[in-house]
């Protein structure tokens, strides 16, 4: 795999290699390695051929319409689902054998908040720093950073969705991870509270990104590489500024 980031439009991986812009890496240290990852869920391949590089403090827009393999490229990159081909290295482990290295390591925020419904949001959030050896106090710096001091004593089954995403927002960093996994994370989210979690999940927290978004417009803007995908398969890599947002567009139509 070419260690820049290249622009492709291809019917296969192999057409797509054969037509990549090749791009002179930057010298940062990747975080993320991927060279023609496979996942399959029996018989049907979700993800097919799949290469990229994702340098330390930058962030890779992941697009694609419903069903391309976006969610299920983050829970591999997470740890969360094995891999079946190719070679995936993320955050210094390789999977799936040092899976295990990713706990302290990454912060994920997908569509399922991991979240105990019965207890309330500060509970779960002590639970989550006891597992990663976090002092409490930031379990309430955190709190008052996503604005839930008030309201981190409910239940989560009786708060907003956007409530739970900023709770869950705030576990996915509670451990302070280099690596962010973001399944479009304004989910929910109003634009007052969606300003509140930028601190934390956007491009100023200075962390490396994957970020899944349906937003072209905003996602070209927070990026500093494009993949696109589409039934599984890779069909655009590029640089985010050479990336038109019509182009991204087609990956939808």
């Amino acid at each position: 795999m070419s260690d820049g980031v290249g622009a492709a439009r291809a019917a296969s991986p192999e057409a797509a290699a054969a037509h990549e812009e090749v791009v002179p890496p930057s010298g940062n240290k990747p975080v993320v390695e991927l060279e023609r990852l496979e996942r399959r869920y029996g018989e049907r391949a979700a993800l097919q051929g799949v290469s990229v590089r994702v340098e330390a403090g930058t962030t890779l827009g992941v697009f694609g319409p419903n069903g391309a393999g976006k969610t299920t490229l983050l829970r591999v990159l997470a740890g969360l689902l094995r891999p079946h081909g190719g070679t995936a290295r993320v955050a210094g482990a390789s999977l799936p054998e040092e899976a295990w290295k990713l706990r302290g390591r990454v912060g994920y925020l997908g569509h399922e908040p991991l979240l105990y419904r019965e207890l309330t949001g500060r509970e779960n959030l002590r639970f989550h720093a006891r597992l990663h050896g976090v002092p409490t106090d930031r379990v309430e710096a955190l709190l008052a950073a996503v604005g839930m001091e008030q309201r981190g004593h409910d239940p989560v089954r009786e708060l907003s969705r956007g409530m739970v995403q900023r709770v869950a927002a705030a576990r996915a960093v509670l451990h302070d991870p280099p690596l962010l996994l973001l399944d479009e994370p304004r989910a929910g989210l109003d634009i007052a509270a969606a300003a509140l979690l930028e601190p934390l999940l956007g491009r100023l927290s200075g962390r490396t990104r994957v970020l899944v978004t349906h937003d072209v417009e905003a996602g070209l803007s927070e990026c500093d590489a494009v993949l696109g995908l589409r039934a599984g398969r890779q069909t655009l890599r590029a640089p985010a500024a050479e990336v038109a947002p019509a182009r991204l567009r087609e990956l939808y139509a």
